[in-house]
């Protein structure tokens, strides 16, 4: 792999000046009178990024009452007033990327095109919601209780204040791509941002505001998420939190987001693990099958959700396709800088780079392979790791069910289709899955089988999750809900019925006879049943 050598002296962009920050820092809802801060690390050097602000219990309350006042006036605005806005953000997002990317690259550490990935979903995402999302809201006409003389519509009203809580991998895209359909719905938004990187978030903060977003309707407030998270949802014990919760993260976390939600019966939409499965026919094409698993187990150095980890490849094609994957993953450049000269950039934290080397450790301290890789590069970088590639690898190995969030593969040799699938389904996640076959059609059958929310055929994983107008989500431990497409807007929205009786009430008239009501009742009721009337 190429290597590229590691900055000595801090990684924080030029431009990035203690005015710049001081401006974010506004951005950060809480008490004046607060002296809590947080210091994140910069991936790249291990220097300290920004000192920003921490929010407390009752700050994060009074940011959900702020954004529930501010939530009424905004919801009664015309849908184009609000699209108009997010398509203004929309605009600046595109012109000013350059910023934001280089914060996302000195917060996170991921390469520079993975940095840019993000501005292309989040503005996908505003100009799809701000000129789609009115018709996905739209009332909707059925047949009432009487037919002609009850006229019933079904509307959507905004569910008041959403809580977000994104993760620190995709700090733009999961982040603001869940709070622009909020939004646009009619909604409040309290976000908190990851403690590794907040920056990513208050800058987009200070652009939304810039594109004419009202001050007090969505709210960032910075903490842990014992103290922060715990206070969107709220509790029993406390006092109500927010309306909806929309959480990305763990599957433990997860969990424990769900329950709290479940005690205070409100919505939430949790995206969370995978472990997610490629699977190689025996009449794909091995060429680009090798590359496309390269570029969806390694982009972001595979802390994504959807990246691949296990890979199941046919028995008839398996030596090329090993191959083709090596050579493939050994063509990449490895390392750190701000432009586009690197495939695959650090990983997150030291906490993410134990995982991944335990897990490789592991594997081959019980007899697995390391086909490529497989090594920590602290020359450099301190947390940038190789991608790697594992043969041999056995049920009773971490790295084969447990999900390592880094730039690992496992290969895994089957003798079927039938046997390929039983190998994608093992686990109980379900988020992502890809199969490559020149057959697209029998591939598209066999997608049916396998329990994933998405399924790519011929594309590792970015052809579902850049498919804006499809919903996005997993099933099993993977999570519940979807984002993009009709539900990610819908899911911010409470579905409420509008019946209106017209001429007579419903009920026997006055002076007839309940006996005589009851008889016309089971008349109408055959009736209909001859009509085939629903």
């Amino acid at each position: 792999m190429t290597a590229t050598v590691a900055a000595t002296t801090s990684v924080r962009p030029a431009w990035v000046d203690d005015e710049r920050l001081a401006e974010w820092d506004r951005w950060v809802f809480r008490d004046p009178a607060g002296t809590a801060t947080s210091t994140a690390t910069a991936p790249y050097d291990g220097l300290p990024t920004a000192t920003v602000p921490v929010s407390s219990a009752a700050d994060v309350a009074d940011a959900i009452a702020s954004a529930r006042a501010a939530q009424r006036p905004w919801a009664q605005l015309p849908w184009a007033n609000r699209a108009a806005i997010v398509l203004r953000f929309h605009d600046l997002l595109v012109e000013r990327q350059d910023e934001v990317i280089d914060l996302i690259q000195w917060e996170m550490g991921k390469a520079r095109f993975s940095a840019w990935q993000e501005i292309l979903q989040v503005a996908t995402i505003a100009r799809h919601y701000a000129r789609h999302g009115q018709h996905y809201l739209g009332t909707g006409k059925v047949r009432g209780a009487m037919p002609g003389l009850t006229k019933v519509r079904e509307v959507r009203v905004p569910k008041g204040v959403i809580g977000m809580i994104s993760p620190w991998n995709y700090p733009l895209y999961l982040a603001v791509g869940d709070v622009l359909p909020a939004l646009l719905a009619g909604n409040g938004v309290v976000s908190k941002a990851d403690s590794q990187t907040p920056l990513t978030l208050l800058w987009t903060r200070a652009l939304m505001a810039e594109a004419g977003l009202p001050t007090d309707l969505w709210h960032v407030v910075v903490g842990p998420g014992s103290v922060v998270g715990d206070a969107l949802i709220g509790s029993p014990e406390s006092g109500p939190g927010v309306d909806h919760i929309c959480f990305t993260g763990s599957t433990a976390t997860g969990r424990s987001v769900g329950r709290r939600a479940g005690e205070m019966l409100i919505a939430a939409s949790l995206e969370l693990g995978g472990k997610n499965p490629l699977l190689v026919l025996a009449d794909a094409d091995v060429e680009k099958a090798a590359a496309g698993c390269v570029a969806s187990a390694f982009a972001n150095t595979g802390q994504m959700c959807i990246s691949i980890e296990r890979v199941i490849v046919h028995e008839a094609v398996y030596d090329a396709f090993r191959t083709a994957l090596v050579a493939a993953t050994e063509a990449l450049t490895l390392g750190q800088t701000f432009d586009y000269s690197v495939d695959v950039g650090s990983l997150a934290s030291p906490a993410q780079l134990e995982i991944v080397t335990a897990h490789v450790a592991s594997a081959v301290e019980a007899g697995a392979t390391v086909l490529a890789g497989g090594r920590a590069r602290p020359d450099l970088g301190p947390l940038v790791h190789e991608p790697t590639v594992l043969e041999g690898v056995t049920p009773q190995m971490p790295v084969c069910q447990e999900e390592t969030f880094g730039p690992v593969v496992s290969l895994y040799r089957v003798t079927s289709e039938q046997e390929a699938v039983l190998a994608a389904n093992e686990g109980r996640y379900g988020l992502s899955a890809s199969i490559w076959s020149r057959r697209t059609g029998a591939a598209a059958a066999l997608a049916s089988r396998i329990r994933a929310g998405s399924v790519n055929i011929n594309d590792g994983a970015a052809a579902a999750a850049g498919s804006i107008e499809a919903g996005m989500g997993g099933m099993g431990d993977s999570g519940l809900g979807r984002r993009h497409g009709a539900e990610g807007i819908r899911k911010y929205t409470e579905s409420q019925t509008v019946a209106t009786q017209r001429l007579v009430p419903l009920g026997p008239p006055s002076g007839m006879a309940l006996e005589k009501f009851v008889g016309l009742g089971n008349a109408q009721l055959r009736l209909l049943r001859r009509l085939r009337v629903r």
